[in-house]
């Protein structure tokens, strides 16, 4: 019997989701669930996780659960194909998170790249919270308590894969096969790896207020893309212009397509086309920008109405969260039997210990 192919992924919840989460992960999901080539997938609010570095702040964490749930729904995560569901409402994770961090060294946590990042952006180099630094550990339980063979995610995760395969080979190696590898699976284009801020920054953040959110209405993205970080030198039409840093290229690389210059810009038949007039001169910042503005309405809008239907009857999103995360421990708790027993701490199951302990303490009377 071939092994099921299963996804795993999902996002923190410390706030709205923006274009960044869209064109680096969920409009992906929203591919591969529609494609028909996996048996199961998992999409986790990773609530747990985002508390590693807000415990002073959970209402932050309680408020914004629902806004990423309507985001997926929105977006067109269809809870008859896959389970949305909450990660701190399946203790099994933690459990398994907990057996790990006996196969993990501390300073093989520490080597990891992706955590020396995050550290750094958070100033936690004196005062590192023990939740954050296991955050690592704790993923390899998200994906392998689901056996998840498939995890679409940023390039920057991919030392956090190469950590959860190592566990699994370990714990495999020591308590016999129980557990599955898995593969990362990339954004398609290099524009999509990581978008960059409506400024410029390398980074889109909340917290940097330089951000395209998903639900922002067609008022709010007009500002934020005409004011958004072009060529610095590019100060007059005629001048020509440069695509290295220029974000609204970037935008246009994640985001246009060839039947986009047929609706909004005929002119040009494709987005290269549009590239060569900038670069040689003759082509305004502005007319680059409405055209970015078009693209960027014609994907969000059926995605802003989605989610102001949604957002008329709540308890009915709670319902399918409710129901995701059912389905997510059903799962959860037979692996989670799995590994007991592979680590022969299924006390009460093991019938034969029983009876051999008790044959050996009647022996001895």
């Amino acid at each position: 019997m071939a092994k099921e192919k299963v996804i795993l992924t999902g996002d923190r919840p410390t706030g709205k989701l923006h274009i960044g989460h869209y064109v680096g992960s969920l409009r992906r999901r929203v591919e591969l669930q529609n494609s028909g080539e996996f048996d199961k997938i998992f999409i986790m609010i990773a609530d747990a996780q985002a508390l590693t570095d807000n415990a002073d702040n959970p209402e932050k964490i309680r408020q914004n659960v629902i806004e990423v749930a309507l985001d997926y729904l929105s977006a067109g995560l269809d809870p008859e194909k896959c389970n949305i569901f909450i990660q701190s409402a399946v203790p099994e994770l933690t459990e398994l998170a907990f057996y790990y961090m006996n196969l993990v060294t501390v300073s093989r946590v520490q080597r990891n790249p992706t955590v020396k990042t995050e550290i750094q952006m958070r100033n936690f180099e004196a005062n590192i919270p023990t939740g954050f630094f296991c955050y690592p550990i704790s993923q390899a339980a998200d994906i392998t308590l689901f056996h998840g063979t498939t995890v679409p995610a940023g390039e920057d995760q991919k030392p956090m894969i190469e950590l959860t395969n190592e566990i699994v080979r370990r714990f495999n190696n020591i308590y016999g096969e129980t557990l599955d590898e898995c593969q990362i699976l990339l954004p398609q284009t290099a524009a999509c790896l990581r978008l960059p801020g409506t400024d410029g920054k390398a980074k889109m953040s909340k917290s940097l207020g330089n951000c395209i959110f998903l639900s922002d209405s067609a008022k709010e993205l007009k500002t934020k893309v005409n004011s958004m970080y072009t060529d610095p030198e590019h100060i007059h039409i005629e001048q020509p212009g440069h695509l290295e840093g220029n974000t609204v290229f970037t935008y246009l690389d994640a985001f246009a397509t060839d039947d986009d210059f047929v609706k909004f810009l005929p002119d040009y038949k494709n987005l290269q086309e549009l590239k060569d007039h900038y670069t040689r001169g003759g082509l305004g910042d502005g007319t680059c920008k409405k055209f970015l503005l078009n693209v960027l309405n014609d994907r969000l809008e059926p995605i802003r109405n989605r989610r102001k239907e949604l957002e008329k009857d709540i308890p009915a999103v709670y319902e399918v969260l409710k129901r995701g995360t059912e389905a997510a421990r059903e799962v959860a708790a037979k692996t989670i039997a799995e590994v007991r027993h592979a680590m022969r701490i299924d006390y009460f199951d093991d019938k034969e210990l029983i009876a051999e302990q008790a044959k050996r303490f009647a022996a001895q009377k």
